[in-house]
């Protein structure tokens, strides 16, 4: 068996601990973990190797580590660091899984590398991982209206109606994922840019 093929991909969604931020708009990258790990039949459960909940699991053949990161956002850089040194996988192996408040709710994105435009997750990652150039699902949850503080927006539970929503775009990111592993970039792009 090739490197290539024993090494696993971490799928890292990005939120933050307890259930304050359970159903916020920032917590959809945990969201799609869990739907992953549902889909896969797998339990997360506590790392001792880094303060994260993690599962192995395969997608479409492939090797995978799902990740939710245990510490506050503005940390997911450490764990996820720690993870991708003690799995021996490259930044080419890693999915970041985040919500975008620049992108209309409700709609996908997929791209490689790029900024953190403002995103703490992401800045945590590039601060510990010295490089953006990773594989990212962002997740539309758009702008606040009005005056509301983005802060504030993203922090705040989702009323019952948007989480019904919520429900559907967190099965279409899951989707995006393993579109990505089974097909690669380009052909999930084509699916789920639109």
């Amino acid at each position: 068996m090739s490197r290539e093929a024993a090494t696993p991909w971490l799928i890292v969604g990005l939120g933050n601990p307890g259930p304050k931020y359970a159903m916020t708009p920032h917590n959809v990258g945990w969201l799609v973990i869990d739907e992953l790990a549902e889909r896969c039949g797998v339990r997360l459960g506590s790392a001792r190797r880094a303060r994260a909940e993690i599962a192995q699991a395969r997608i479409h053949g492939h090797p995978v580590v799902l990740v939710k990161p245990a510490d506050f956002m503005n940390n997911s850089g450490g764990p996820t660091k720690s993870l991708l040194g003690y799995y021996h996988a490259d930044l080419d192996h890693l999915v970041v899984i985040h919500d975008e408040l620049d992108i209309q709710p409700h709609t996908l994105r997929l791209k490689f590398g790029g900024g953190d435009n403002g995103h703490n997750g992401l800045r945590s990652l590039r601060s510990s991982l010295g490089s953006g150039d990773y594989f990212r699902v962002r997740v539309g949850v758009g702008r606040p209206a009005g005056r509301q503080d983005p802060a504030d927006y993203l922090l705040r539970p989702m009323p019952a109606p948007v989480r019904t929503e919520v429900a559907v775009t967190v099965g279409q990111a899951a989707d995006a994922v393993e579109a990505l592993l089974e097909r690669g970039l380009a052909a999930a792009q084509n699916e789920y840019n639109r």
